[in-house]
């Protein structure tokens, strides 16, 4: 499938046009696919005294209650926002009748298979909560296919690019994202499994070989690869790009790669961020460091709601980011709050990079889950959102890799938290005097100090944060005993 002209009639509208299309294509999404085979919504509706036609405008969609995490972590619940397809109900469909006419009835029954019949899963990370199952059906593969194309379309993507996919190799969303958007666009790639398959060397022998001209993974791994190909000596003159998913990577961190790179023999590559979710069976790209992540209006529809009271936000208000998928099959949800906070907001815009008007998530994205309440004094609890520690110690001076590690004072569940900072240097400068700084950043940035600062070498640093062995390298690690 060639995702260039599904792409073509969306990314120049008018923002009033684009809002129309979807209002339609919202509609015809809910009568088609989602009321006639998901329990879940189809009780909702008649709960509600909704259906496809109350939904004139995309305004009118706010009367449509919210789905959350909560409501999908018994089970038996998740199994209920599967699309189940009644056979009854497919034969009535027009283009069913069409289509038994020209092509025969085994050609429709194969065509209802891969529209509905699961064939991958995939899982939410778990951080806040128990990981809950999304099931793929060959519609979603083919839209995963689709909008990954269309990413690299947007970076204007050589075809005789060469990727390697350092996502890790498991039943998340990023690594095969990546896949389908390599042989989608039709350009050559290697998925190497990340950390936990091949290892940080076994992932610079490949950088040897393939000398790549992108590379896809989570920003920490990619660090490590990268700073271990420097230390072997290795050059990778054909690098251009780095696309980064998976995890927060604040400008500090996308400098140092850079800086790894050009070390390499690769100055002013490029390093662009993705946003996904499992939730959306996709993921989208910045068109240049910045941009903002550019969404496709004919699979999506993003809202941005206040995450205190649920209210609908004007366009480029700061919020939660609130999912609607428009031609999912397998688990679907609708108006599902992602938990997921943008300081910047939803714009359409047109993009002052790339001139595209598609709509464009702006801003830096955190989770409301990455704040932890921590007992910092025998009286009261100090609320810490540990983006902003990330940020602090991912664009602080002199840092390479880093880990920060919360504790109790002699590991007493009765006593008072403590903080310790695990990290390596980039270069020469005097540890006492770089302790020094990092917490005078601290107390500037988040008014807290860290106890410690503890410093390694760059391979003590890797098996702190379980390079090669945890999914995702471990930045910041609680060590307090459970209650």
């Amino acid at each position: 499938m060639d995702p260039q002209p599904l792409h073509s009639k969306w990314q120049s509208l008018p923002r009033g046009e684009v809002r129309r299309l979807q209002a339609i294509k919202l509609r015809h999404y809910l009568r088609g696919a989602v009321l006639p085979f998901s329990p879940h919504y189809r009780a909702l509706f008649r709960k509600e005294r909704l259906s496809a036609e109350s939904f004139r405008t995309l305004k009118d969609f706010q009367k449509l209650p919210f789905t959350s995490k909560a409501d999908l972590l018994e089970p038996e619940a998740v199994k209920n926002f599967v699309l189940t397809p009644d056979t009854a109900v497919l034969a009535r469909r027009p283009s069913t009748l069409l289509h038994a006419l020209f092509r025969g009835s085994a050609a429709v029954r194969r065509g209802f298979e891969r529209e509905f019949r699961p064939l991958m899963m995939t899982g939410t990370t778990g951080r806040s909560a128990d990981p809950v199952p999304f099931l793929f059906t060959q519609h979603d593969l083919e839209n995963l296919g689709v909008a990954g194309a269309r990413g690299l379309g947007i970076y204007n993507t050589p075809r005789d690019f060469r990727i390697i996919n350092l996502f890790p190799y498991a039943p998340h969303l990023a690594f095969w994202q990546c896949h389908y958007a390599a042989s989608a666009y039709g350009v050559f790639s290697i998925g190497s499994g990340g950390g936990k398959v091949l290892g940080a060397a076994g992932n610079v022998r490949l950088l040897r070989k393939i000398n790549p001209n992108a590379l896809a993974g989570m920003p920490t791994f990619i660090y490590h690869v990268l700073t271990q190909a420097v230390e072997e000596g290795v050059r990778c003159e054909n690098l251009a790009m780095i696309i980064l998913g998976g995890e927060k990577a604040p400008a500090g961190m996308r400098k140092k790669l850079r800086a790894l790179a050009d070390q390499l023999g690769s100055p002013n590559i490029s390093v662009v961020l993705t946003y996904g979710l499992t939730e959306a069976k996709m993921a989208w790209t910045e068109c240049a460091e910045g941009s903002g992540y550019h969404l496709y209006p004919d699979l999506v529809l993003m809202e941005i709601v206040d995450p205190l009271t649920g209210a609908a936000l004007p366009e480029g208000s700061p919020g939660e980011l609130v999912l609607t998928p428009l031609d999912a099959r397998g688990t679907v949800v609708l108006r599902y709050r992602t938990g997921d906070i943008i300081n910047g907001g939803l714009f359409y815009e047109k993009c002052p990079h790339c001139g595209r008007t598609m709509p464009r998530l702006v801003g830096e994205i955190a989770r409301n889950s990455d704040v932890k309440e921590m007992q910092l004094d025998k009286l009261k609890g100090t609320l810490v959102n540990f983006n902003e520690l990330a940020h602090v110690l991912d664009n602080a001076e002199h840092v390479g890799a880093w880990q920060l590690e919360i504790r109790k004072v002699r590991d007493d569940p009765l006593e008072l938290d403590e903080l310790i900072l695990h990290v390596s240097k980039l270069d020469g400068v005097a540890e006492d005097r770089l302790a020094r700084q990092l917490n005078e950043r601290f107390a500037e940035r988040t008014e807290l100090r860290v106890n410690r600062v503890a410093f390694h070498t760059e391979e003590e640093i890797r098996g702190l944060q379980g390079v090669g062995t945890a999914l995702k390298e471990q930045l910041i690690v609680d060590h307090r005993p459970k209650p």
